[in-house]
């Protein structure tokens, strides 16, 4: 029931509300131009649908201007991403996903800063058989993108096993209840038949409704003292309360998300706000009514102030939190006592409870392929043909080798070191504790390189950190091709946003554990000034740091960035 005193912003609705009110529950005419033999792309209109089915269409830009030169259309292919809760997949799983990127994709797997599977370069023509595939794994792609709630986190760490079990399960439930209702995705992809005669609206889709969200909607749920999940980065967040070993529910926050645009003040990350405590059992119903609010009062008329994160900021917190306590019923519980320590992962052997072993190997970019010198892909491959526990794909994009029996453990080690894969141990901090989203050549959205790019930015930034003994130091460094916020760059210590070929806005001052947004220091500078920057700063964080500060905090302290007190001042 919308409240009548409050309203979503004045304006006409934007495309892509048009493209979802006329889809018919996101079905459009996805069939038909999918069997379209003229053309490897798809019309925009169907592209828009395909998010929420999991896709999106692409080009390979590295190749653009030769195929236009040529008189050739771009070389359109897919991305697929996988829907996986909490990041965890099976041993067969994985093997089903290796295969698909091998035959329908481009060789690689990509895991993403959502915990999940990203696949590259599939044809027009093999998308249908790769989701089939997909399905038969007990997996599916529904979700994964559009303007619906996407895939759910929980925090991989996994020296808490029975706690992060049970973590798992509640965000697994709430990315199957969150789930769109229509039968499209199955109708197009898995050939189930339309039952004929359509239910009436509110039975298709009883929480989302016709038009589904402004904008995509993304939740997680963190564990004390890791914050790896980047909690606060979410439109909305649980941070799970345990008391003498027993959950006993969640702190909630509201309204973060990460995305901007350049030189539109009128944007900016946000860090989401705690608004009380709920039980376990209240999980869902606190969920549901927040997206509810999202649909009923988010921008449709301009989707780059769209996010909850505006909603919240434009009605105020309190507003909205009276909202939301109204359509639950009840009132939220006053937030219990927690703290974060990090946002990072724990590389190399960890041993948990039940005797279990897990192993968190460092995957540079979140790039799962084989290397002249590294056989990375295959490596893994042989590990998941005997291996009897699972995978966890982290959202920092490395993989955890789980749930391994000492029994096990001695013959992964012994294919690990086959294969050299290793902890990552040898390289510096920085390296470890960095990241980047994909960029070019697929992202239509990138101005610059990020992915490719940032392990050579590293490469030299390392002769820095050596210079001043930083090389054990952690420091949380992020980089995006634009400002959407991909790799979350807006918690970085150090990040960068690409503004074009080859330049990047700086930004210093994140808080290590994810609880603290940086602002810009430089304005599109290239590589040579990036260089001449870090010089000074990471001498001077080496020589005047106090003991135990982070980089971020040092960068404040010492008056060279001003706090980011709240997204509404990251411009100032």
């Amino acid at each position: 029931m919308v409240n009548s005193i409050l309203k979503a912003p004045d304006g006409p609705p934007s495309d892509v509300e048009r493209i979802k009110k006329e889809s018919n529950y996101l079905r459009g005419t996805l069939t038909e131009v999918m069997l379209d033999p003229l053309s490897s792309g798809i019309p925009d209109d169907d592209n828009r649908l395909m998010k929420h089915h999991g896709s999106y269409l692409q080009d390979d830009r590295d190749l653009r201007n030769e195929r236009a030169k040529q008189k050739l259309e771009p070389a359109y292919q897919f991305m697929l991403r996988v829907r996986l809760p909490g990041g965890v997949a099976t041993p067969e799983q994985w093997l089903v996903m290796d295969d698909l990127a091998e035959e329908n994709g481009n060789g690689t797997l990509k895991i993403t800063t959502r915990q999940t599977f990203q696949m590259h370069g599939i044809l027009k023509w093999n998308m249908k058989n790769t989701i089939q595939r997909i399905h038969n794994t007990l997996l599916d792609t529904i979700a994964a993108c559009g303007d619906v709630n996407r895939n759910v986190l929980s925090t991989s760490n996994p020296y808490q096993s029975e706690i992060h079990g049970e973590i798992y399960e509640w965000a697994k439930k709430l990315s199957d209840d969150l789930l769109p209702r229509t039968r499209a995705y199955h109708e197009i992809w898995l050939d189930e038949e339309k039952v004929a005669g359509t239910p009436e609206v509110d039975d298709i889709e009883p929480m989302y409704g016709p038009l589904y969200l402004p904008r995509k909607f993304k939740i997680a749920l963190a564990i004390p003292p890791t914050n790896d999940v980047d909690v606060f980065s979410n439109d909305l967040g649980f941070i799970a309360i345990v008391e003498d070993g027993n959950l006993v529910g969640f702190n909630v926050a509201i309204g973060g998300g990460m995305g901007s645009t350049h030189g539109d003040k009128a944007t900016y990350p946000q860090l989401a706000k705690i608004i009380g405590f709920c039980k376990p059992e209240q999980l869902y119903d606190v969920a549901e009514k927040t997206i509810t609010i999202q649909r009923d009062y988010g921008n449709r008329s301009e989707r780059k102030n769209a996010r909850f994160k505006y909603t919240v900021d434009r009605l105020g917190l309190e507003t909205v939190i009276e909202e939301l306590e109204n359509r639950l019923g009840w009132r939220l519980e006053e937030a219990k006592p927690y703290y974060f320590e990090s946002n990072g992962d724990r590389y190399g052997w960890v041993k948990g409870v039940g005797g279990k072993w897990h192993y968190t190997l460092f995957i540079e970019g979140g790039r799962v392929k084989d290397y002249d010198d590294y056989k990375l892909k295959t490596g893994l491959r042989e590990i998941a043909k005997i291996h009897t526990g699972e995978f966890r794909l982290t959202t920092n994009q490395n993989l955890i080798i789980a749930n391994v029996s000492s029994q096990k453990k001695k013959k992964i080690t012994e294919l690990m070191d086959q294969y050299g894969l290793t902890d990552g141990k040898h390289h510096s901090a920085l390296r470890r504790s960095s990241m980047a989203c994909v960029a070019l050549p697929t992202c239509g959205l990138a101005m610059a390189e990020a992915e490719r790019y940032l392990p050579k930015l590293i490469d030299k930034i390392e002769d820095i950190i050596n210079e001043n003994g930083l090389r054990d130091q952690e420091i949380t460094i992020r980089m995006t091709g634009c400002p959407n916020g991909c790799a979350r760059p807006g918690l970085g210590e150090i990040a960068f946003m690409g503004k074009a070929v080859g330049k990047y806005n700086m930004y210093l001052g994140a808080a290590f554990d994810g609880s603290r947004l940086n602002k810009m220091y430089r304005e599109n500078i290239g590589e040579e000034e990036i260089l001449k920057e870090l010089r000074v700063l990471l001498s001077r964080y080496a020589k005047e740091r106090e003991e135990g500060e982070y980089f971020g905090d040092f960068v404040i302290r010492a008056g060279i960035i001003k706090a980011t007190t709240d997204g509404t001042n990251f411009h100032d």
